[in-house]
């Protein structure tokens, strides 16, 4: 019976160690950075479900010059969701002024006032023009000289059922001292987009960093007071997604250092809805590196 009780016993240890050994890899940090990055990942989440976040598009319908019906209804130019009224009325497109008209039978606000007429402002001018039915939000966006209606339902099916995005394991090893590098002269990065268009950003440096005794740069955008990165790596297309990702990187001390925190480089809109226009890395941020590290794929991406 001992003997039996012992081989019973090593089983058992033999056992728990394999499940301990198919378990999720535990975060190489310190409980403090790991709460950081947590906390961090929540106020994401928060901010994709708000009402101005990117989880409750439902449509962008690009305008043609001259006037476009819109509404649910089939013989629209343009068509909205079933939960919006047949014919609402019409946008028109002219010397790069859009306006509205809405049907008196219609009940259209903005900013809880109910309107008829009245000509937009668009994502690229201060106080945007928002309209508003029910659920649904709507306002004109301006990509170089394309003009679009972008339209939101709050209570879209993504925001009901969004449950975050799985992330790498938090390595702290991928909290990175860069260096930023001034260019002797601006220079002019092309950055490509996911509707074909190409925009001309001034840059002013690059950020120089190292892996495991690799260097590395990426270039990129001023932000604010610090700099906004589109980056794609070798795991893009296969863990994460494929048209890259973002990343914040607080701006360089008066020595010219600061940190690329990987951790934190998050989907662009595009990996949850069609309905968004990011950008893409330009040619100066494809790494020949796998950046295991932040926001992997979401969904099938788009």
């Amino acid at each position: 019976m001992e003997l039996r009780n012992l081989f019973s016993f090593f089983l058992l240890v033999a056992f728990t160690i394999l499940l301990s050994s198919c378990g999720e890899e535990k975060p190489n940090a310190s409980p403090e950075y790991i709460k950081e990055i947590n906390d961090w990942d929540q106020r994401r989440v928060e901010n994709l479900k708000r009402e101005t976040g990117w989880l409750n598009l439902v449509g962008l319908y690009w305008l043609e010059e001259g006037r476009n019906t819109f509404g649910a209804d089939e013989n629209n130019d343009l068509i909205f969701p079933s939960n919006a009224p047949g014919f609402i009325g019409t946008f028109t497109l002219e010397d790069s002024t859009v306006s509205i008209s809405v049907n008196d039978d219609v009940d259209v606000t903005v900013g809880g006032n109910p309107v008829t007429n009245m000509i937009l402002r668009s994502d690229m001018e201060d106080s945007t023009t928002v309209m508003e039915y029910k659920s649904l939000r709507w306002f004109v966006i301006q990509r170089e000289e394309k003009f679009g209606i972008r339209l939101r339902d709050l209570e879209a099916e993504l925001v009901k059922n969004f449950e975050g995005i799985e992330r790498f394991t938090i390595n702290e090893d991928w909290k990175i001292p860069a260096e930023y590098s001034v260019f002797d002269e601006p220079r002019t990065m092309q950055v490509p987009s996911i509707i074909g268009t190409v925009t001309d950003e001034t840059v002013y440096g690059e950020l120089k960093f190292s892996v495991k005794g690799s260097n590395y740069s990426l270039t990129p955008i001023t932000s604010g007071s610090g700099y906004f990165l589109v980056f794609a790596d070798e795991t893009s297309g296969e863990e994460t997604y494929g048209a890259g990702r973002f990343l914040y990187v607080e701006g360089a001390d008066s020595t010219g250092h600061t940190v690329i925190d990987f951790n934190k480089a998050y989907n662009p809109p595009c990996a949850f809805t069609k309905y968004a226009t990011c950008p893409l890395p330009p040619k100066e941020n494809y790494l020949k590196l796998r950046i295991t590290a932040g926001e992997k794929n979401y969904g099938e991406g788009h």
